[in-house]
């Protein structure tokens, strides 16, 4: 369902958003200070963050600023134990998509983020994340563990269907008619040539691809 990046200092608030975020089917990476939250929101972008107010290393509200700067899409969410109207006016200036107060119920918190989440997607969300693989529909452009891949224009393409169908068996014939048009006229064995290209450039292991899964005579299945 995705990855949540929690940046937080507070050992038993991390525990805690990570069981309940894993028990709803998400993936948590935890954060516990300002520049290494950064860091794990440009190399490997996530669903979404959720942000302390109080960090080590770097204010909530200026790692807020900088995410939105390079991240605009992504959502974030800021935790703050202050309730006051300037503070909040403050947050939603450094590019806050909401805020959660102190203390809160984690079935609020995942209500909120999903709703973030559900908003950026409506909006067109540009940014799509998975393992060390982040991939820009805007820019056309993908990075694994930070570095650029090169794409041709066709292996973007279908990456950029697998990743807009997750979780869904694709047969050749469908990805043939979406990604290359009827009148492209390729072959099934082009889908399959385009795939393997694709797992030599993102999986880890390509020769056991852990994302861009084979359905025996049917065709493939993305995991992100």
């Amino acid at each position: 369902m995705g990855r949540i990046l929690v940046v937080e200092d507070d050992v038993s608030v991390q525990e805690t958003l990570k069981e309940y975020f894993s028990s709803n089917g998400y993936e948590v990476e935890i954060a516990a200070d300002g520049p290494s939250g950064l860091d794990s929101c440009l190399t490997s972008a996530p669903a979404a963050a959720l942000l302390d107010l109080q960090l080590p290393g770097m204010a909530g509200e200026e790692l807020c600023r900088r995410i939105k700067a390079s991240c605009p899409s992504l959502p974030t969410i800021i935790v703050t134990a202050k309730c006051d109207v300037n503070d909040t006016v403050l947050l939603f200036q450094a590019g806050a998509d909401d805020y959660i107060r102190k203390p809160f119920s984690p079935r609020e918190v995942l209500a909120r983020v999903e709703r973030a989440i559900r908003r950026s997607q409506e909006n067109g969300g540009e940014l799509f994340s998975f393992a060390e693989v982040v991939v820009n529909f805007k820019k056309m452009s993908v990075t694994r563990h930070g570095l650029s891949v090169s794409l041709t224009p066709q292996e973007f393409k279908l990456l950029k269907y697998f990743c807009l169908n997750p979780g869904r068996v694709i047969n050749r014939d469908e990805l043939l008619n979406e990604v290359w048009g009827y009148d492209a006229y390729p072959t099934t064995r082009t889908v399959d040539n385009h795939v393997l290209r694709l797992r030599q450039k993102l999986e880890k292991e390509p020769t056991r691809p852990e994302h861009l899964q084979t359905v025996h005579t049917v065709g493939y299945l993305f995991a992100p």
